[in-house]
């Protein structure tokens, strides 16, 4: 399966997505929802399986691919979030985030090569990409939840269950991400000789990771709970930074994290 079938399953993939968006607002549709949301993920799982055997290497590499990967993860936290506490809006808004990246994927394709440069031929590749990717997603969702907390927090009704979803999204999501740190420093000493270097790439996710520890810190002292919420957002632009802006620094044409 090549790039060109992309089309054939991104776009039912995003249609499923949406209408288990739709459904899920209409309680004697849950049923039909999270069967469409399932539907979706496996249409979605199936191309990039097949994508995987014709490369001959995990579809990680680019940035295309790894939208693909954010896609998937965050349409598949949005669904188990939405089975866990029932908020449709999260649903909702993870079928439109994951249909905007394949959106972009659609108009921007990028040349996939089959070759692997020597440092990401490691074991480290597959579980260094996945749980960031993974942790991505996750702290996306926890963002919409600290927007829709925000709105109540102006009309003074604080939503005690979107502070749960919302800690338990960053907890689960922080783990995540200080498992890929850490996994990477170990690759990078395999591969490079040396457990950090200050790469530019390095250095933003290392801000990243203070700013959702901040949250933590924050919600743990159950203090200024307007100001709480507004770390999250904060916290994912700095996460955008880290995986996409990054690229963009003129600091990032020396970086050995550019491939």
């Amino acid at each position: 399966m090549t790039w060109d079938n992309f089309i054939w399953f991104a776009v039912p993939s995003a249609a499923l997505w949406l209408t288990a968006g739709l459904l899920a607002y209409d309680k004697k549709r849950h049923l039909s929802a999270d069967i469409s949301a399932i539907l979706g993920i496996c249409v979605f799982v199936t191309f990039i399986t097949g994508f995987w055997i014709n490369l001959g290497r995990p579809p990680m590499r680019t940035m295309g691919e790894t939208r693909l990967w954010y896609s998937l993860f965050l349409a598949a936290v949005g669904y188990l979030t939405y089975r866990r506490w029932r908020y449709p809006w999260l649903l909702t808004y993870s079928a439109v985030v994951a249909t905007v990246f394949i959106v972009v994927n659609l108009l921007k394709p990028e040349i996939h090569s089959k070759n692997l440069m020597p440092a990401l031929q490691s074991i480290w590749f597959v579980p260094h990409v996945t749980v960031y990717i993974l942790s991505y997603a996750m702290l996306g969702a926890a963002t919409i939840a600290s927007v829709i907390q925000l709105r109540h927090l102006s009309k003074e009704r604080p939503d005690e269950k979107v502070y749960t979803l919302a800690d338990n999204l960053v907890y689960a999501g922080f783990g995540f991400l200080m498992l890929g740190m850490l996994m990477g420093a170990v690759w990078a000493k395999q591969a490079w000789g040396h457990y950090w270097s200050w790469d530019p790439k390095e250095t933003w996710a290392l801000v990243t990771a203070a700013a959702y520890l901040v949250y933590i810190h924050m919600r743990l002292r159950r203090a200024y709970p307007s100001a709480t919420m507004w770390v999250l957002p904060v916290a994912f632009i700095l996460l955008m930074i880290t995986w996409i802006g990054v690229n963009y620094l003129p600091a990032a044409r020396a970086s050995i994290h550019v491939y």
